[in-house]
């Protein structure tokens, strides 16, 4: 289908909106009373440093909440007041953050129930108000809402937006895209509908593996298997990997995608010689702003002397995954958490390691003078950080 065409037809109904309401001072208060915090603020003029007892707290210089996400819950909040009394839906979570989604539920707000993977669209009448979150809908969903005589509140970043254009002029100039991305992840689904040809590839591993088919080096039916489920219908690698266009899921490791770029580029132009790479290889950069810099944030962080690394954020954020696997690679002991409440009761701490299921650790802090780093992903409020730092310090002083 021609998604372009879609799109603008759908800007331009009365019933899509993605600029908010003007209702801006209206829901400032109850944003800051949920979200804000002053003992986050005291750090960060304080150097982003706080030292009591035998703690010392060292908070990233970049975390939390960005500019995209905040735009997405402050509409969210808008569209309540603006449409008190209509039903309100959000076609996943808003940003992946359980408290920010536990405030919406108090907000009588619903969400798209799903099964198996499969979103149920059966509840959602004409007249209903349905919200896409900020890692965007896809263009299936639109359509179906569209068809329905929804009213539409997009709240998907721009940043997100920014990627589909890129995979849109992959498929006018018939490039394959490459997605570097989660393929279920609920961005990367998004993004895929605005493709024509399309390969998600998870990380720098799966990228080699593609490379190495695209040089001779692999078994058809192997690639085939190996991808099922991650490519466009009727994907034929012998035909469909000719011609490359990379793209990525804005919270991937910068590092890796910028590497997957790298390699397809190298194999490309090995495969055709440098005459012809234009002709075969194309890359935007697509990676998001306040992404890059929580991870560059994070690296600084992680090359001072540290005891401990906390990481808070939704078990299902991508960015926060990544904030993790930082700490891990510098072999720093660390804990991803996604609520305070996950700390204690006594010195435990449930956490959910890289890549593994929840699991409890303890005891959790060690005895003696403590230098505890935290970061946090691009969905977390500063009041949830205030919550982890408190719990700390109170176990602290057991």
């Amino acid at each position: 289908m021609d998604t372009r065409a879609f799109k603008r037809s759908l800007h331009h109904s009365e019933r899509y909106n993605r600029r908010g309401f003007g209702r801006a001072e209206e829901v400032a208060s109850s944003l800051e009373e949920a979200y804000q915090s002053d003992l986050i603020q005291s750090l960060r003029d304080n150097g982003h440093q706080l030292q009591q007892g035998r703690v010392t707290i060292r908070l990233a210089q970049a975390f939390g909440f960005c500019w995209g996400v905040e735009r997405a819950v402050a509409i969210a909040y808008e569209t309540r007041r603006h449409y008190p009394t209509e039903r309100i839906w959000i076609t996943n979570e808003i940003i992946h953050n359980p408290s920010v989604n536990a405030h919406l539920r108090q907000m009588d707000v619903l969400f798209i129930p799903v099964e198996g993977g499969v979103k149920d669209f059966s509840a959602v009448d004409k007249g209903d108000v349905v919200i896409l979150p900020a890692f965007g809908a896809t263009v299936q969903e639109m359509q179906l809402l569209n068809e329905l005589g929804c009213h539409i509140v997009d709240t998907t970043c721009p940043w997100v937006s920014k990627v589909w254009n890129s995979v849109e002029r992959h498929k006018k100039e018939s490039f394959t895209s490459v997605i570097h991305g989660k393929v279920k992840h609920e961005e990367t689904l998004a993004t895929s509908s605005f493709a024509g040809t399309y390969l998600v590839v998870l990380d720098l591993a799966e990228a080699q593996l593609v490379c190495d088919y695209i040089l001779g080096n692999g078994n058809r039916s192997s690639f085939l298997e190996k991808f099922a489920g991650a490519t466009s219908p009727g994907f034929d690698p012998d035909l469909d990997l000719v011609r490359i266009g990379v793209a990525n899921q804005t919270t991937m490791l910068k590092s890796e995608t910028e590497e997957i770029g790298r390699l397809f580029e190298r194999t490309l132009l090995r495969r055709y010689g440098p005459t012809e790479l234009n002709n075969h290889f194309l890359a935007f950069n697509t990676i998001c702003d306040a992404t890059q810099e929580r991870q560059d944030a994070m690296f600084s962080l992680v090359d001072e002397p540290l005891d401990l690394m906390v990481v808070i954020g939704g078990y299902n954020s991508s960015n926060t995954t990544h904030l993790q696997e930082i700490a891990i690679s510098r072999g720093i002991a660390s804990v991803h958490i996604d609520a305070p409440e996950r700390i204690g009761p006594g010195n435990c701490v449930e956490h959910k390691p890289l890549g593994g299921e929840l699991t409890t650790m303890s005891p959790f802090l060690p005895e003696g003078p403590l230098r505890i780093g935290i970061t946090s992903g691009a969905s977390t409020p500063d009041r949830v950080v205030e919550g982890v730092i408190d719990r700390l310090l109170q176990l602290s002083e057991l």
